[in-house]
């Protein structure tokens, strides 16, 4: 959980960080900006704040020592002493340029922020923030000049659509700190460096990561199941649905458990083991054999649970529950298969 209601904005510095493969530079603040007016604060504490989510955590990371990750170097002068923010801002700045080489990527403006009363998790803690703009929206100005009102045109930035930030926590320092990240635009080869090249930073490896995990992982074995023909579509729809069913009514995850009360068949069983194996190799995982179910990473990954009947292209069957309304069958009149539905009551 994220608390940022009695959060202070305590040092910005912008800088603004171009392309370096269109060698377009940076351009440095010569110090850190002072706010001195109350509702600037408050709109760009709106602006950096209101998008992040309060369940997907990360940590920075390095193959050898992670002191070498340059940011959680930078981060750590920084929460050592804040006077180092605008020194250590610099650096940072040089950094994201040397990692923005995709012809894609956009300049902008750059934000590192110092802020202090962040609750996270229950823990009141400093975090360091980063902001980057790269998105102009174009804005009608309406003035009022004599007696009559003109009206113009600007561009500026959207308050409601933060491109990319980060927020660094100053807690969890040894194992990499605790992280959130927004990257509004990550589709693509060139959304990948904010993540990957510039932070360097992966999952955190909590109950909300194994959970989200876990069923991302039996969301996809189910469809390999149905294309490597061990079992029909209605086998499937069945199979979320007992997955739905044991994450929502237990507390803890219990592999073994779950493999017997959800996959059912020693031949389904011995297939969805195998297929976690090549799965955590594929994906570089460790799943967790037993874990707290996170209630938020259920709720949020309800689209895992919606399976969808894909007939030729004529029909598509949402099956939301009560898989076992559904009948499949073969006409041998028609040569066709079908399903038949049960309900009570159309709408």
């Amino acid at each position: 959980m994220l608390d940022f209601s009695e959060v202070c904005l305590q040092n910005i510095v912008v800088h603004n960080v171009g392309n370096k493969s269109a060698e377009s530079g940076i351009r440095f603040s010569k110090s850190e900006f002072n706010i001195e007016n109350q509702a600037v604060k408050d709109i760009l504490l709106k602006y950096f704040l209101s998008s992040f989510n309060a369940d997907n955590f990360y940590n920075f990371f390095h193959d050898t020592d992670i002191n070498l990750n340059e940011i959680f170097s930078y981060t750590s002068k920084i929460f050592e002493n804040s006077e180092n923010l605008y020194e250590q801002s610099v650096n940072i700045a040089k950094h994201l340029y040397e990692n923005s080489n995709h012809p894609k990527i956009k300049g902008g403006e750059f934000y590192i922020v110092y802020f202090s009363n962040c609750v996270v998790e229950g823990e009141l803690v400093d975090a360091l923030g980063f902001f980057k703009s790269e998105n102009k929206d174009t804005y009608i100005r309406v003035y009022q000049r004599g007696e009559n009102f003109e009206v113009d045109y600007e561009n500026g930035i959207n308050i409601n659509k933060l491109d990319k930030g980060c927020l660094i926590y100053n807690t969890e320092k040894n194992h990499g700190y605790k992280i959130s990240i927004v990257d509004s635009y990550n589709k693509g080869n060139e959304a990948v460096y904010w993540r990957e090249d510039f932070l360097k930073i992966k999952p955190r490896e909590d109950n909300f990561y194994s959970t989200k995990n876990t069923l991302e992982m039996v969301k996809k074995f189910s469809k390999h199941i149905v294309k490597s023909n061990d079992a029909d579509k209605k086998e499937q729809v069945e199979l979320i649905k007992r997955t739905e069913e044991y994450f929502t009514e237990k507390e803890e995850f219990n592999m073994g458990e779950f493999t017997q009360e959800v996959m059912l068949k020693p031949e389904i069983i011995e297939a969805f083991n195998d297929y976690k194996h090549v799965y955590e190799e594929n994906h570089n995982i460790n799943s967790e054999e037993s874990f707290e179910i996170s209630e938020n990473a259920v709720k949020k990954s309800k689209q895992y649970f919606r399976s969808i009947l894909k007939l030729d292209k004529n029909f598509h069957v949402y099956v939301h529950s009560k898989p076992e309304f559904l009948e499949k069958g073969y006409d041998n009149e028609k040569r066709m298969k079908f399903y038949k539905l049960y309900f009570d009551e159309e709408k």
